[in-house]
């Protein structure tokens, strides 16, 4: 029997592993505070005996919820600062350890990001504000791309290697039956924003941006498994407070509305295949 060309091969592969009924999520988290409301509502526990490398301060909460294998990765903290491992070094080794440890069916980057209420802080470069974009404290969006906002690189082709423009994986049944806001996210490592990032988050049609979802889609695309996005906004990167003051100010009661947003997640995808999404 002659043997399928590898393209058809990877294409019936794709469409059994879609129509598979998800079994394994992992959710990535960035922050303490992120985590443990999580870990609380699906009655996980600390990975006493972690699958990760000895001396990481990464934390695994493992457990099952209803059908679903349900681990939160959180990167723990800095071990010299003690601070929330923060950023895209720490997203992308923690989502990459867990893939590999762990063979999810399905990622999930759950946090915080921050939001415009429109682009007038954009007007010098001849952008208007869209009330499409509007978005409050609280809000809760699935990203529907990903890309960076602070690798600049202008060489041809590197430029958009540094954009490391990634799609989310689309869940137009969730994203309907949840009722969320969908928009683009645009990751970097700082929490405020240069005038160069400004024009890289407009260049990228971004309405929501964080410090890790780029990095995390960049991983997981890599090694070939899917991954959504769930953000909830702390901060008006276009209002009229300092991002880090609105952020602290916000974080706990909008952890609150992530919190249940993520639970309305898991029970959407229990018993779904990913084509179900």
């Amino acid at each position: 029997m002659a043997k399928a060309p590898p393209e058809e091969e990877s294409s019936a592969s794709k469409e059994t592993m879609d129509n598979r009924s998800i079994s394994t999520v992992v959710i990535i988290t960035t922050m303490r505070t992120e985590a443990l409301p999580l870990v609380n509502k699906f009655q996980l526990k600390e990975d006493l005996n972690p699958v990760f490398p000895m001396g990481v301060p990464w934390v695994r909460y493992c457990g099952t919820y209803k059908d679903l294998n349900i681990n939160i990765i959180w990167p723990g903290k800095d071990t010299i600062l003690g601070v929330d491992s923060v950023g895209t070094i720490s997203a992308s080794l923690v989502t990459y350890a867990s893939i590999l440890a762990l063979q999810p069916d399905l990622i999930i980057n759950a946090g915080t990001a921050g939001g415009f209420k429109c682009f007038d802080m954009y007007s010098t470069l001849m952008f208007s504000c869209f009330q499409a974009k509007g978005a409050s404290i609280a809000d809760i969006f699935l990203a529907s791309d990903v890309a960076f906002h602070d690798r600049r690189i202008p060489i041809p082709v590197f430029d958009l290697y540094g954009v490391g423009l990634r799609q989310a994986f689309p869940t137009p049944n969730l994203v309907k039956t949840l009722n969320v806001k969908v928009g683009k996210l645009s990751t970097g490592d700082s929490l405020d924003t240069s005038p160069k990032d400004e024009a890289s988050i407009v260049s990228n049609d971004a309405t929501i941006k964080d410090m890790e979802g780029a990095a995390v889609a960049y991983v997981a695309d890599l090694l070939k498994v899917p991954a959504i996005f769930v953000k909830a906004i702390t901060d008006i990167v276009d209002g009229d407070k300092p991002t880090g003051v609105e952020f602290l100010q916000n974080l706990l009661a909008v952890t609150a509305a992530l919190d249940q947003a993520v639970t309305e997640v898991v029970d959407f995808i229990n018993g779904r295949c990913l084509s179900e999404l």
